[in-house]
C-alpha cells in the first residue's frame, strides 16, 4: 500500500521564515498559511528569541531578534546584526524616498527602476570621478548586496529592471524619513570626504 506523505503547512512556514523574507506576491498561497498560523509561529519562536513581523497590507513576513534586554542577554542570537557600508546605505535611504514618492503620486504597485536609475540617483552623494566603468562596478556591487538582502529583486523577464520591496518600509521608517534631508546633507559631507580621501 502506498503511503502519501502530507506537509505540515506549519513546518512550509517556519522553515520559509528561517530562510528568509516571505511575500505574498511569490506564493500567494504560501502566505495565506502565514496568516492563519502566525499565532503559533509566533509562539514557536519566541522561545528562540526571535519575533515575525508581519505586515498584512503590503504583503511581507519575517523574522527578527527580540530587543527585549533580559531575553537578549539569556538567548545567543540567532540572526545576526549586518554592518552596513555607507554606498549601501545611501542607496537603502534613497530607494526609501523614491518608494514614498511613488506611493504618493502613483497607483501602480510596484516600483521598478534601471540600473541607471539606481546610478543616476547615487551620483550625486558619491565622489566625483571621471572613471564612469568604476563607478558602475561601484553601484552595480551595491545593488548586488541590496538584491541579497532582499530590498531589491530582480525582476524574472530580465536582469536589467529592479523591482524595490516593500519589507524596506519596515527597516526604513516614517521617523527616518522625517528627517531624511538631515541624514542626506550628512551622506554628501561623507561622499566628499570620500572623494577627497581618493584624492589624497
Amino acid at each position: 500500500m502506498n503511503s502519501q506523505v502530507v506537509t505540515d503547512p506549519f513546518s512550509v512556514v517556519t522553515v520559509t521564515l528561517f530562510k528568509g523574507v516571505t511575500n505574498r506576491d511569490d506564493d500567494p498561497a504560501l502566505w495565506q498559511h502565514v496568516l492563519s498560523l502566525q499565532a503559533r509561529v509566533r509562539e514557536y519562536v519566541r522561545v528562540l528569541g526571535l519575533e515575525l513581523v508581519l505586515d498584512e497590507a503590503e504583503g511581507f513576513a519575517y523574522l527578527r531578534q527580540r530587543d527585549d534586554a533580559e531575553e537578549a542577554e539569556a538567548v545567543p542570537r540567532l540572526v545576526p546584526r549586518r554592518q552596513l557600508g555607507f554606498g549601501v546605505s545611501l542607496l537603502l535611504a534613497l530607494l526609501r524616498k523614491k518608494l514614498a514618492e511613488f506611493d504618493a503620486s502613483s497607483a501602480d504597485a510596484r516600483l521598478v527602476l534601471r540600473p541607471e536609475d539606481i546610478l543616476e540617483m547615487m551620483r550625486l552623494f558619491l565622489p566625483d570621478t571621471t572613471n564612469e566603468a568604476r563607478l558602475r562596478t561601484r553601484i552595480d556591487g551595491h545593488i548586488a548586496r541590496a538584491v541579497e538582502m532582499g530590498f531589491l529583486r530582480r525582476m524574472r523577464a530580465t536582469e536589467e529592471l529592479y523591482e524595490v520591496q516593500r519589507i524596506l518600509k519596515a527597516f526604513v521608517d516614517a521617523q527616518w524619513l522625517s528627517d531624511y534631508n538631515e541624514r542626506l546633507e550628512a551622506y554628501r559631507r561623507h561622499g566628499a570626504g570620500l572623494g577627497e580621501a581618493e584624492e589624497a
